[in-house]
C-alpha cells in the first residue's frame, strides 16, 4: 500500500517517526513533512516565493523529505512530483500534545487532511485519539461541499482514551487496525453537528459530546500530564466528584417531548463509551442513524453519584429510576439557571453557554472497518429507527 505520511509539527516529530517505523517495514511509506513546526497554518499553501525541498535524514535512521512549506503544500507535493498516481492513504499526525479545539480553523493538520480530501485521495487516517479524530473529521466535512465524493476515513488509535475508535470496531492494537485499512472494508459513519457556544455556526463530531459532569471530568484529566489512558480519567471523576456543583436546571428536547431536569450530566453519544472507562450508551452505535442519551432526571448525591458510575463502568444504569435514556436524531439543550460546560469529542464547546443544538447526520461518512466491535459481544444488534425512553 503506497502512504503519504505529513504533520504540522516536523520532520523529526516523535509522532511521525513512530508511525514510519510503524508502517515502513510493510509498505511504501513517503515522509514528506515540514522542515520545522508548522502549528496554526491552516490550510495556506505557499505562493510567489521559492519553496525548498531537501532528501534529509530521520532520527530513526530512515529516509524522507522536508519542505520550508505548510502542510497542505507537503500533501499537493506528494501528488503532484512524487506519484504519478495517487497513494492509497494519507495521514496526517501524530500531534504531540492535546488538540487546540477551539482553534480548529487554525490546524495545520486539519489543513493537510482538507488538502487531501479536495485531491481526491481514497483515504485520510487520523493517527491518534478522539481529539485528533475530531479534527480529521471537521477537515473532511468541510471540504465534502467541494467534492464529489470524500475519501474513507481511518483511525490508528494512538490516544488517551480512544474512546471512538472503540466504538467504530477499530482493533486497540496498531498492527491490526492498520490492517483493518489495508483490508479496505468499510462500513457507513454517523456523523454529528453541535451548534452553540463558541461555534455558533457549528462543529462536527464522531463520539459523542457531554454536558457538566462529563466535561469537568476531561478538563480533570487532561491536566495530568504524566499519566495517560483510562486511569486519568477515573483520577478526573475523583476530583469532579471533590468539587461536586449543584446540578443546573435544564430543558431537553427530543422526539417532540421536553423534559425540565436538574441534572449535572447530560451524555449524547454516537459511539458507546467516554472516558475510556464509562459505558454511557452501552447500546451505542456509529451508523444507526441516531444519537444515544444518558442523564440522570435530578440533581443525586455524590454517594449515589459514585454508585451511578460504578454501573457506567458496566453499562447498566438503564435499570436506575433516576436515570433517562433515550435514542433521538435531535436534541436540544437550554439552561434555565446555570450555565452549560460542553464538549464534544473531548474538544471543549463551551464553559458557560446557555443553549445547544445537537443533531445527527447519519451516513455521512465511510470508515475502515468492518462494523463489529468488542465492547458488548452478546448485545443484540436490531435495527432502530427513532428510539424513545427505556
Amino acid at each position: 500500500m503506497k502512504i503519504l505520511l505529513t504533520n504540522d509539527d516536523g520532520y523529526n516529530a516523535p509522532g511521525i517517526l513512530a508511525l514510519y517505523e510503524t508502517l515502513q517495514s510493510n509498505h511504501e511509506v513517503l515522509l514528506i513533512a515540514p522542515d520545522r513546526e508548522k502549528s496554526a497554518v491552516s490550510h495556506a499553501i505557499t505562493l510567489n516565493q521559492a519553496m525548498r525541498v531537501d532528501r534529509v535524514n530521520l532520527n530513526n535512521g530512515g529516509k524522507g523529505y522536508s519542505i520550508t512549506g505548510t502542510p497542505a503544500d507537503c500533501v499537493k507535493l506528494g501528488l503532484f512530483k512524487f506519484y504519478t498516481s495517487p497513494p492509497d492513504l494519507v495521514i496526517s499526525g501524530i500531534n504531540p500534545g492535546s488538540n487546540t479545539g477551539v482553534n480548529l480553523n487554525y490546524s495545520g493538520t486539519v489543513g493537510a487532511v482538507r488538502e487531501a480530501a479536495l485531491n481526491a485521495y481514497t483515504g485520510v487516517v487520523a493517527a491518534g485519539g478522539d481529539g485528533t479524530c475530531n479534527e480529521v473529521v471537521n477537515g473532511l466535512m468541510e471540504a465534502s461541499s467541494q467534492v464529489e465524493k470524500l475519501p474513507f476515513f481511518g483511525v490508528l488509535p494512538i490516544g488517551r482514551g480512544n474512546d471512538f475508535s472503540y466504538g467504530a470496531g477499530v482493533p486497540s492494537d496498531i498492527t491490526k487496525a492498520a490492517e483493518n485499512i489495508i483490508s479496505a472494508r468499510t462500513t457507513s459513519l454517523d456523523v454529528g453537528l453541535i451548534s452553540g457556544g463558541y461555534y455558533p455556526d457549528g462543529r462536527y463530531f464522531v463520539n459523542g459530546i457531554g454536558i457538566g459532569f462529563d466535561t469537568m471530568v476531561g478538563l480533570e484529566a487532561a491536566k495530568l500530564t504524566f499519566l495517560h489512558g483510562p486511569v486519568t480519567y477515573a483520577w478526573g471523576a475523583i476530583v469532579t466528584l471533590f468539587k461536586y456543583p449543584k446540578a443546573p436546571s435544564l430543558k431537553v428536547s427530543y422526539n417532540g417531548e421536553t423534559h425540565n431536569v436538574e441534572s449535572s450530566q447530560v451524555s449524547i453519544l454516537n459511539g458507546s463509551r467516554m472516558g475510556g472507562t464509562f459505558f454511557m450508551a452501552p447500546e451505542g452505535r456509529v451508523d444507526d442513524g441516531v444519537f444515544d442519551l444518558c442523564m440522570p432526571v435530578k440533581h443525586i448525591s455524590r454517594i449515589k453519584m459514585v454508585k451511578l458510575m460504578l454501573q457506567y463502568t458496566k453499562g447498566t444504569q438503564a435499570g436506575n429510576p433516576v436515570i433517562i435514556m433515550a435514542k433521538s436524531l435531535e436534541y436540544k439543550v437550554e439552561a434555565v439557571t446555570g450555565s452549560l460546560i460542553c464538549h464534544a469529542d473531548g474538544e471543549t464547546i463551551c464553559i458557560d453557554g446557555k443553549k445547544l443544538n445537537i443533531e445527527c447526520i447519519p451516513n455521512a461518512l465511510s470508515i475502515y472497518s468492518d462494523g463489529s466491535t468488542d465492547a458488548y459481544p452478546s448485545r443484540e444488534r436490531s435495527e432502530r429507527p427513532g428510539g424513545g425512553n427505556n
